[in-house]
């Protein structure tokens, strides 16, 4: 194989190389929202609520795109080295498969897991007279249900709605910058997808009394078909690199209260040469230094 690098001609396209190259600490991942050749107006307006909710880290495609994500990958690949997205949600309606959702994620540009989702009941936001939370706000995930953890498939799930809607990543958070919720329950081999508002009201005291007020949008899933990665495959692609992994500090320890302890490694010393604080009452006499110098008497100071 030959690999061609032409270098850039312009800085605009020097930066453009530049924001795609890997990265120790990669950017936020963005998601495509791709619209089927035969979507409906029930799956349109998921794609326009789940792109509302990602905002501003994702991006609508508006035309229709025959493609079929299980049969043939390459137009999802083609656009996700297009728009520099990882995650993807493809909606699509058949006699066969109504109301069809396909939510899926890339490694190195091409598709590692893929999960379809079919909607059995949808509640827009705007059918919901409430309060919206800003754009681009970071939600917090809640999943119930024993299936998360049982079923290897539910398993994979989740980590997927993880990836999707978890946002930047932050190294603070304040109280109130946690207004946004979003909850899925596995129950009876369906899933409950359903968004709130968090209220923070007054308790009378220091801790703020919590409601939740249902905002908007709000899914019935059930699964369908699936796709997933090979186990190599998938541990390959949560490799971290070399980097980022914390160098081990030698000679530290740490007890059960968390307490650092070091050691320190020193050669042996002579204490009869250690240089002490410089003391009135310290200094020798003229009758000490005399015995430590052979007895020799000391001079006689001149009499004034």
């Amino acid at each position: 194989l030959i690999y061609c690098y032409r270098k850039p001609k312009t800085k605009r396209a020097k930066r453009f190389l530049e924001k795609r190259e890997p990265k120790l600490n990669e950017n936020t991942k963005n998601a495509m929202l791709i619209k089927g050749g035969n979507a409906n107006l029930t799956v349109t307006e998921v794609l326009k609520d789940i792109y509302a909710v990602k905002k501003p880290f994702a991006v609508l495609y508006k035309r229709k795109n025959v493609t079929r994500p299980f049969e043939d990958q390459t137009s999802l690949e083609f656009f996700s080295k297009k728009s520099d997205c990882s995650l993807f949600l493809f909606g699509s309606h058949s006699k066969k498969r109504p109301n069809n959702l396909i939510i899926g994620r890339m490694f190195d540009y091409h598709v590692l897991d893929m999960i379809e989702l079919g909607v059995e009941k949808f509640v827009s936001l705007k059918d919901i007279k409430n309060s919206k939370c800003p754009e681009g706000t970071k939600p917090m995930l809640i999943f119930a249900g024993d299936m998360f953890d049982v079923s290897e498939e539910y398993r994979r799930l989740k980590s997927l709605l993880i990836d999707f809607f978890r946002g930047p990543t932050v190294p603070s958070i304040r109280l109130a910058g946690l207004e946004y919720v979003l909850h899925f329950t596995a129950v009876d081999g369906k899933i409950y997808m359903r968004s709130y508002k968090v209220l923070l009201k007054k308790s009378g005291c220091k801790i703020p009394r919590i409601e939740l007020e249902e905002m908007g949008p709000s899914l019935d899933l059930v699964l369908r078909r699936t796709h997933l990665a090979s186990d190599d495959l998938y541990k390959l692609s949560l490799k971290q690199p070399k980097g980022l992994k914390p160098k081990k500090k030698k000679n530290i320890s740490h007890d059960v209260f968390g307490t650092t302890y070091g050691r320190l490694h020193m050669q042996k010393q002579d204490l009869s040469k250690l240089q002490t604080r410089k003391m009135k009452g310290l200094k020798k006499r003229p009758a000490e230094k005399s015995a430590e110098d052979g007895g020799a008497t000391p001079k006689k100071s001149k009499s004034a």
